[in-house]
């Protein structure tokens, strides 16, 4: 008993000891720079001239960015034996002899995320390479296509629409099921959006309900089909979604600001063109590869198939400065319109350098007006597709620039025939 009494003043004293201590140090912080025991004991016995155990973080630089590399991006949907819709359907034997001509010709093939990046001025991408992607959402592509793909090693993009997905609305038996896409986001394959249920998103009309749809309830639905499919998509499978494929290629401003709004970094069309640093991100257009269109992949090699040394870079020009006639996302009823571009913002033009390219007619006899800085063409040949792409370029002060637009052809137009629409998922 007498041994407790006697320790109890002890501990007191020895607390009382201890708080005075750390008054001392709250009172006499630290200097900046001086090395607390335990880093003492650290660096103790350290050789002279050793480097202190903390160094200061290196900064960190952003890259130099290859402002001249070129990509392309192919577009496909279904692999099978027999082709029956061949807009949308491929043999897997014509699909990997097409890969194999990319490895043939050099071309690599890069992710989704490397075409971003480079976009954002965060990574280089080899000058020549190409963006393999895959719509709707087909089993042939996670039996058929994907071990193609996995053994060239390339890298592989999906654009889903959510109701084709097995279960959904539109998903029967030959339609991708959760689980494959879950397998396959497992093992590096990058998923994206193409809406819910893929239909021309500038139509107020619902397939599923079969309803004309009211200017609000218009607006809830374009939401739902841009904003909602994205969302299911990041919700099933616990990825993030930075991309959306327009459903047939058709959109206007109001379809990219939505998708803009919703937190899209990337809208991606169905026409076409070498993808350059400067390339709206707002208009990324694919080469859609179809069984009886042969030559669509053969011009897509072409175009940045060839080895170049010192090539010129090609700058972009937004296709809202030049007050395109039709305007970039504009319906039109005639498939003979009238195309007009002015080229007076661009600056001072070579008139022999002015080119203007017409989907479906390749190169045409625009006629380019120095004086107005406008070029135009009278379309003499009816247009047979949905939607036109048109490309425009020149040279001013010895550098290229280039100019695109899309706009649709109302169906019904004289001359105009629809295209094949894809086959019901069965």
């Amino acid at each position: 008993m007498m041994i407790r009494f006697a320790i109890v003043p002890l501990l007191l004293a020895l607390n009382f000891s201890m708080c005075k201590k750390q008054e001392s140090l709250s009172q006499n912080p630290q200097p900046a720079g001086a090395s607390s025991p335990a880093q003492s004991a650290a660096t103790a016995g350290a050789s002279p001239g050793a480097a202190p155990a903390t160094a200061a973080s290196p900064k960190i630089t952003r890259p130099v960015v290859d402002q001249t590399a070129q990509t392309i991006i192919l577009g496909y949907h279904r692999l099978v034996d027999k082709v029956r819709h061949p807009d949308t359907e491929m043999t897997p034997q014509d699909f990997e002899k097409q890969m194999e001509e990319l490895k043939t010709h050099g071309i690599t093939v890069i992710g989704m995320q490397d075409l971003l990046a480079w976009k954002r001025g965060e990574k280089n991408i080899p000058p020549r390479c190409a963006v393999i992607t895959f719509d709707d959402g087909w089993k042939s592509q996670y039996d058929v296509a994907w071990p193609i793909m996995k053994k060239y090693g390339y890298p592989l993009t999906m654009f889903i629409y959510t109701e084709g997905v097995q279960g959904g609305h539109f998903g029967g038996g030959q339609a991708i099921t959760w689980e494959q896409l879950a397998d396959m986001r497992d093992n590096g394959v990058d998923i994206q959006a193409h809406s819910k249920t893929h239909q021309d998103l500038r139509k107020p009309y619902n397939k599923v309900t079969k309803k004309h749809l009211s200017p609000p309830e218009y607006e809830q639905w374009l939401q739902d089909e841009i904003a909602g499919s994205k969302e299911l998509l990041e919700q099933r499978l616990g990825i993030k979604v930075y991309c959306f494929a327009v459903p047939y290629g058709f959109y206007n401003e109001h379809i990219k600001q939505i998708a803009r709004n919703a937190g899209y970094e990337a809208l991606f069309t169905v026409y076409g063109q070498p993808i350059t640093y400067t390339s709206a991100l707002d208009s990324l257009g694919r080469y859609m590869i179809e069984a009886n269109k042969p030559k669509v992949f053969a011009d897509a090699v072409k175009m940045i198939g060839a080895p170049t040394s010192g090539g010129v870079a090609v700058a972009e020009v937004g296709a809202k400065d030049l007050a395109t006639q039709p305007a970039d996302g504009e319906t039109v009823r005639t498939a003979l319109p009238l195309i007009k571009a002015n080229l007076g913002s661009v600056g001072q033009i070579d008139p022999g350098s002015v080119q203007m390219r017409v989907s479906g007619l390749g190169a045409v006899p625009a006629r380019y007006d120095p004086k107005t800085g406008n070029v135009s063409y009278q379309v003499m040949q009816r247009l047979r597709d949905k939607s036109c792409t048109v490309i425009v370029s020149a040279k001013s002060a010895g550098k290229k620039v280039e100019a695109h637009w899309t706009f649709g052809i109302q169906e019904g137009a004289a001359g105009a025939t629809s295209s094949p629409t894809p086959a019901p998922k069965k």
